[in-house]
């Protein structure tokens, strides 16, 4: 059955993992949007951790006939997908005599793990690939590579300069008609715009100047500006343990005299069981702390924060991803 983080953390016994949601609810938007399908019941022997489903990939489609003449035969296309929950987190070492001295330090290290963790899961909601990584479920630009909506990839590509201020004057009003077309070809309306810091900046810039800024506000009462009610959201950024980068990448393109740099993509998602949706254990907390008994023997106390899940896009349709945007 469907569930959310909110629906997650209500009648737990377990406080310390009610907090961990809590953590993460209030530092995504995105994760406290996402349904999570809890369907996955892990068996005994073989793959016990895949969850399969069908993903409609061309809708039907329907016309008029003459008189004594047939319809010509239409069907809506679907293939079999199945994706494997994935198994990530952290853990953190304190000592008994720290944690004395201190009394919330591992509670501090408990928060960081949750927050590296949420960084980690919309790092790879985006930019997993299970091809690269065995550790990874496949993200959006991999699941919409190749789609009807990815948008601007080609060779007829246009790259939109959106780099400066006096480029958004220049070009905002191009931005917004090619934001348009990129959104007539997906089936409904976005919950969600996902990008970088850059991105996010320059479409609630070009927001302003057409006057299409809308606002709302998230379970928690704070501010989501958007364009036409679809709400901009910032992935963040992610640390790989030697460097911070930004959840939705900025690239290059093109060599030597050709090459353009500060090029980025714009993510628009329909948030749902028949759209876009995370996948956790049945019967789960979708997250979970484990913490560490300060009254057995062991100098060095260990904590830990574990989560299990993957995504799934149902229908590619309901996603989209806008290419070939510069920011920088």
């Amino acid at each position: 059955m469907p569930i959310t983080l909110e629906e997650a953390s209500v009648g737990r016994a377990d406080k310390v993992s009610q907090e961990v949601i809590d953590t993460l609810r209030r530092g995504s938007m995105f994760m406290d949007e996402l349904t999570f399908d809890d369907a996955v019941s892990p068996g005994t022997g073989g793959s016990t951790l895949t969850y399969g489903y069908l993903q409609l990939q061309t809708p039907s489609t329907a016309a008029g006939r003459a008189i004594n003449s047939e319809y010509t035969a239409n069907e809506a296309k679907k293939v079999k997908k199945s994706v494997d929950l994935k198994i990530f987190g952290g853990a953190a070492e304190v000592d008994r005599v720290i944690q004395a001295a201190t009394e919330d330090e591992i509670s501090f290290q408990l928060e960081q793990k949750t927050i590296a963790t949420k960084n980690h899961f919309q790092y790879t909601c985006i930019n997993g690939s299970k091809t690269n990584n065995t550790k990874d479920f496949d993200g959006l630009t991999t699941l919409l590579k190749g789609t009807s909506t990815e948008y601007n990839a080609g060779s007829d590509k246009v790259v939109i300069d959106l780099s400066t201020s006096a480029n958004l004057d220049t070009n905002y009003k191009s931005m917004i008609d090619m934001l348009n077309e990129f959104l007539s070809g997906l089936d409904g309306k976005p919950a969600m715009f996902l990008g970088n810091s850059k991105i996010i900046a320059k479409l609630k810039s070009i927001a302003f100047r057409a006057g299409y800024i809308t606002k709302t506000e998230d379970a928690f009462g704070k501010t989501a500006q958007g364009y036409d009610d679809i709400i901009f959201y910032d992935m963040g950024n992610y640390y790989n343990g030697s460097s911070t980068v930004p959840c939705v990448p900025i690239y290059e393109t093109g060599e030597s005299s050709s090459k353009i740099t500060g090029l980025t993509d714009l993510y628009a998602v329909q948030l749902g069981l028949d759209a876009f949706h995370g996948v956790s254990l049945s019967g789960s907390s979708i997250i979970k702390a484990y913490m560490p008994d300060l009254s057995a023997p062991g100098a060095v106390k260990k904590a830990e924060v574990e989560m299990v899940a993957a995504v799934a896009l149902k229908n590619t349709t309901k996603c989209g991803v806008f290419r070939n945007i510069k920011v920088s």
